[in-house]
């Protein structure tokens, strides 16, 4: 490995030498106490500090237990291994509403934790003491966005400060935190004997290895109970989404041992099919560098050896906590699966070439050592992104160690660069504050004195069990580090502390910002930050912090106008949205001298920067112009809501074969993945054909989602093709008879059924018949395979009734096929005719005693109404047919009532689209792609300008003529963002939800 300081060319990238002096100005800054503020003074009178009773350090945090994870369903329970049942299930005569935190489980962890500390206590000879404190939080929305939920347990630590640090980390080390569940799809044949009646006892029997070895609590688990009736799924989701039949293996345990044992179950599953397995040893820092980015490295190993190559977590170690009698899996232990044990070494080969080939550079970050461990706690499966993303490798110090040093590696200088960004932006994301009480020098004489210890600990809790923040008081300073909307919540509750009130004080909040925002920040001549000073009566300084971010101190002396002064601050920090325009539209957007382009930053205010391929590291580099977004859009806070109106006003200028790039999921059998890899030749070919990418799952996530992603008109051709690579089956049983028989063999059949399946509807016909003995005649069965491909599936059930039909005159009943699919709930119109009371539409008595359209919906004979089809089926008298007329005339004289059956028909059209964009696809909300709030475009009803022109609308979506939505019709916002999912910055602007009305113009 080398470092920068002896690569060429620092100054083009902005690297400096790896000396403590040339990363940052002043050295571990945050790992030292903050000066004391300057202290003016108030009244005439001077102010000192005010003399502590109690010099120890006291430190509050909360304990990350996963308090809301529930265990299995008992009724799904197939195999349980030892004990596992009596930890995850409620015991026989529990309350039906009793919270998920009182299950056994959890109860244990927080059993364990007092435990530990009580041993902890003893062992310091009275140098420490432990509180632990568990409650459910208060809901009170104007502490945090984001409301905790479940049960909150907390430590508050007293006593010497490296004491105190040093418990902390043991506590976080030994107790096991960040519960989770990981799920494995299984096949039925590979589990359930031949004679289908019951489960082979070897799978079992290592089921229960499995979960000693690794410290797991694992279920076998009946397939999902999913409603063969629902509404249709995602495109290419429907087919595996309603008929799916796979087992689950849910395996329960902290974040290492759950993957560990995760990882034997797979390779377990690929043993059953018969396939060799083996291991082989690498440096764990080279594994995600040697996959490369999007583990395309990986892939092509996989696609011509024919094998499965399973990598440990990115983040060995990182946690200490062991489940009592288990084992790690080796941070360097890769384990391989083939068909034979030479493809598998010819992967090892080709694995030992490429570290051999590797070429890494190194580079050393400073980062505060709070912020680390709230990396490591809440952001670390955003880092894994980034590393997978950047194919470089990010070395964290273990949870709670007190040190503020990263080290990221790459293959290229750009990929380093990029990885350390995206961290230092992800350290932007939590807040530091620190709150003095101080005291009139002549008000010493008062008898006013520090609360007790006890009084501390008690205090320190509850602000941390209702803020999420970690508190520590030290010589009657508050230090506060967290999550924005954390650090602010916890400060809105010490403002409410009588103690404090009573004192004077001052504050300072920390904000962590990217080097190249500051003039965007602090405006001309400083013009935004003096003006924001003067306002709040607040001091603001810019603080150097490291070569990459600096720091915002916003300080005060009243709490209300340091509050004040914060959310001003917030709100002239950059928002932005990053998309991709293809590099040959750049200098048709920006203009002869930049004309165009200038134009529309001055029209909203925003800037705007477009980067080419030469910008982002030289042409050809790894299909950057597909992953890599190149326009970025920025403007203060405050000024969000323009963002998207640029977005829009540039993709005008692109062609609808190039616009908006998006992205798409499917879901294949994840086994079937190792086939589709395997023909990857195809897949280049495809992806070059419709300019999109096919990016698949690693093969440790035991994921059946593929993601495809490129030009939204062209996703969907690209999206049919690939799944025209999936083969499907379909089988239907008939009641065998002579007739039927005789059909099958004749040439009508072939003529009439078979080559019109194959023209119309792209389905193949095998008929295999089960010949029995001719006293059993009258129950033999004839069964038809129908194989087709995953792109036509939709047309099945069309196929199934059109066989169906053409065999009913030769003696089939239709009532007896089993195997047909029943017609899926319509997610349109069908559901808001009950709201109507008519009896032309329904059948269903008046409603007594109420005029309100939705009595019917929730009364007891709801259950009672059937389809659409059922009720126009069922007879009814022409009076019926009259009155319905009068009420439609009488309604629509009535400007209280006579849209009623617009809004039903809006809501329904609107219902379908938020289903397309709620799930995680290309198809996202278009005004929230900033994460901030945006108001209300009545101007063009919420839909982007590139669907419309001067004449008339161009739908995207099929929408009934003549109806037209009601202007107050709209999809409700959400709550504000939440602060563990939150981009740069928070803002009071920053709001998730759907501004304008949803679904196109009508």
């Amino acid at each position: 490995m080398q470092r920068f300081s002896n690569i060429t060319g620092q100054a083009r990238h902005g690297l400096e030498k790896m000396t403590p002096a040339g990363l940052m100005s002043r050295p571990n800054q945050m790992d030292m106490p903050i000066a004391q503020p300057i202290k003016r003074p108030m009244n005439g009178q001077p102010i000192s500090p005010l003399t502590p009773v109690d010099t120890m350090v006291n430190l509050s945090f909360n304990v990350p237990f996963a308090s809301n994870l529930t265990g299995p369903d008992v009724q799904e329970i197939i195999h349980a291994t030892p004990k596992a049942l009596e930890r995850w299930t409620f015991p026989e005569g529990t309350k039906e509403q009793t919270p998920i935190h009182k299950l056994p489980v959890h109860n244990g962890n927080v059993e364990q934790l007092r435990r530990l500390c009580r041993v902890l206590e003893e062992g310091s000879q009275g140098r420490m003491q432990a509180t632990v404190t568990s409650s459910e939080p208060k809901q009170v929305p104007a502490l945090q966005r984001r409301p905790l939920k479940g049960l909150v347990t907390n430590v508050c630590i007293s006593g010497d400060a490296d004491v105190v640090h040093k418990m902390r980390a043991k506590i976080l080390n030994e107790t096991p935190i960040a519960l989770r569940c990981a799920i494995v799809d299984i096949d039925t044949n590979l589990v359930i004997t031949p004679d289908m009646t019951g489960v082979r006892v070897q799978v079992l029997n290592h089921l229960d290895e499995i979960s000693k070895y690794c410290g797991t609590d694992i279920f076998l688990l009946n397939p999902k109970h999913n409603d063969p009736e629902g509404p249709a799924s995602d495109y290419g989701n429907g087919s595996d989404q309603r008929f799916d039949q796979r087992l689950r293996i849910a395996i329960y345990g902290d974040p290492e041992s759950s993957e560990h044992a995760k990882t034997r179950v797979l390779v377990l599953i690929d043993r059953i099919l018969h396939r060799q397995a083996d291991a082989m040893k690498l440096e764990s820092s080279l594994h995600t560098i040697i996959c490369g980015r999007t583990r395309k490295n990986i892939r092509m190993i996989e696609s011509a050896t024919n094998t499965a190559i399973y990598f440990p977590p990115p983040f060995p170690r990182i946690y200490g906590y062991v489940p009592p009698g288990a084992h790690r899996r080796g941070e360097d232990e890769v384990f391989i699966t083939g068909d034979t044990q030479e493809c598998i070494s010819m992967a090892k080969k080709r694995l030992y070439d490429l570290v051999v080939n590797t070429k890494c550079y190194v580079k050393d970050v400073v980062v505060s050592a709070h912020k680390i461990d709230s990396i490591l706690l809440d952001r670390l499966d955003k880092v894994r992104k980034v590393m997978e993303t950047n194919g470089s490798y990010v070395l964290f110090p273990q949870l709670g160690s007190s040190r503020g040093l990263i080290r990221v590696q790459g293959t290229e200088i750009l990929h380093v660069e990029r990885t350390v960004r995206e961290i230092m932006a992800l350290a932007g994301q939590f807040y530091g504050a620190s709150w003095w009480l101080m005291l009139p020098e002549s008000a010493q004489t008062n008898a006013m004195r520090a609360p007790s210890s006890a009084d501390i600990r008690t205090m320190l809790s509850d602000i941390c069990l209702n803020s999420a923040a970690e508190v520590g008081f030290d010589k009657l300073t508050f230090s506060i580090n967290g999550s924005d909307d954390a650090v602010k919540a916890a400060m809105m509750v010490i403002h409410q502390i009588p103690f404090v009130k009573r004192a004077q004080y001052q504050i300072r909040v920390k904000i962590e910002l990217a080097n190249e925002h500051k003039e965007f920040v602090s405006g001309k001549k400083n013009g935004k930050i003096n003006k924001i000073m003067g306002q709040s009566n607040v001091q603001i300084i810019f603080d150097g912090f490291n070569e990459y971010n600096f720091y915002i101190d916003v300080c005060g002396a009243q709490y209300d106008a340091t509050k004040n002064g914060l959310d001003l601050v917030e709100q002239e920090m950059p928002a932005s949205i990053s998309f991709h325009v293809p590099d040959q539209y750049h200098k048709r957007i920006i203009g002869i001298g930049g004309q165009h382009i200038q134009r529309i930053m001055k029209k909203y205010s925003v800037f705007v920067k477009f980067s080419n391929a030469m910008d982002r590291g030289g042409i050809g580099k790894e299909d950057d112009d597909i992953k890599v977004d190149n326009v970025i859009c920025r403007t203060p806070a405050r000024n969000a809501q323009s963002l998207d109106l640029v977005k829009q006003e540039i993709m005008d200028m692109v062609e609808k074969v190039d616009a908006e790039f998006v992205s798409e999921t499917v879901v294949i059998n994840r086994l079937y993945h190792r086939e589709l890899i395997a023909r990857m030749n195809e897949i280049d070919e495809l992806e070059k054909k419709w300019n999109c990418k096919i990016d698949f799952p690693s093969t440790e996530m035991a994921s059946d989602v593929v993601t495809i992603s490129g030009p939204e008109y062209q996703v969907p051709q690209a999206v049919d093709e690939f799944l025209g690579m999936v083969p499907e089956s379909h089988e239907i049983v008939l009641p065998a008879t002579s007739q039927l028989r005789e059909f099958f063999k004749s040439n009508d059949f072939q003529t009439e059924v078979h080559q019109k399946f194959k023209s119309q509807y792209e389905v193949d016909l095998l008929v295999r018949n089960e010949s029995k003995p001719a006293e059993e005649s009258e129950t033999s069965e004839e069964r038809i395979l129908l194989a087709y491909t995953r792109n036509n599936a939709g047309g099945l059930k069309d196929a199934i009734d059109f066989l169906v039909s053409c065999l009913i005159p030769y003696g089939l009943d239709a009532t007896t096929v089993k195997g047909a699919i029943p017609r899926p709930k319509s997610d349109s119109f069908e559901d808001s005719l009950p709201f109507f009371d008519s009896k032309l539409l329904q059948n269903s008595p008046a409603p007594l005693g109420t005029d309100s359209p939705t009595r019917s919906t929730f009364g007891d004979d709801a259950s009672d109404r059937g389809s659409l089809f059922g009720k126009i089926r069922k007879p009814g008298s022409i009076s019926s047919i009259s009155s319905f007329l009068d009420r439609r005339k009488n309604q629509s004289s009535s400007p209280g009532t006579g849209s009623l059956f617009k809004h039903a028909s809006s809501n329904a059209s609107r219902a379908s689209l938020v289903s397309m964009e709620s799930r995680d696809s290309g198809y996202r909300n278009p005004w929230n792609d900033s994460g901030v709030n945006l108001p209300e475009e009545d101007g063009h009803n919420g839909w982007p300008l590139r669907f419309e022109n001067k004449s008339e609308h161009k739908l995207p979506f099929g929408v009934v003529p003549g109806l037209s939505a009601s202007p107050g019709d709209m999809t409700p916002r959400h709550d504000p963002r939440a602060s563990f999912d939150s981009g740069r910055p928070s803002t009071s602007h920053s709001t998730n939800g759907y501004p304008a009305p949803i679904g196109p113009p009508r």
